[in-house]
């Protein structure tokens, strides 16, 4: 029985502390160890960005789920036909909801005092869906 814990980690382009972030994560892989899957939504900049680079360095599982106008990689757990398609601004609500229906559960990093759409977006989406939230500042 694989019972694969999927925390997506997400969070502002506007994060830096990257430190927290890898953290969080190294806490993560010390419980669940081979068990866990890191999940994104591919954005270099901010929290996505961290997360992905720290998830590779520590050779840990990792997916992710970018918005369908980015080019497909090897980390897509999408078919490639949902990429590379023509830019649209609901391209990022319709991953941040994937990313929520797919995770178990939702770690957001947001700086203190910002207001990070898309990261409340994703929120939004997990909490309809009953799946615990933790955010950070």
């Amino acid at each position: 029985q694989n019972m694969t814990v999927k925390i997506g980690v997400i969070g502002s382009r506007e994060y830096v502390n990257m430190r927290k972030i890898k953290d969080v994560i190294f806490k993560l892989k010390e419980r669940f160890g081979e068990d866990l899957e890191i999940v994104s939504g591919e954005q270099k900049q901010g929290a996505d960005g961290m997360a992905k680079k720290i998830a590779l360095e520590l050779d840990m599982k990792y997916v992710s789920f970018p918005p369908a106008h980015y080019p497909y990689n090897s980390h897509c757990i999408l078919e490639q036909t949902e990429y590379d398609k023509p830019y649209r601004v609901w391209n990022y609500s319709a991953r941040n909801k994937q990313i929520a229906e797919y995770s178990d559960y939702i770690f957001a990093f947001i700086p203190k005092g910002k207001e990070s759409r898309g990261t409340n977006d994703t929120i939004k989406h997990a909490k309809k869906l009953e799946k615990k939230v933790v955010v950070f500042n």
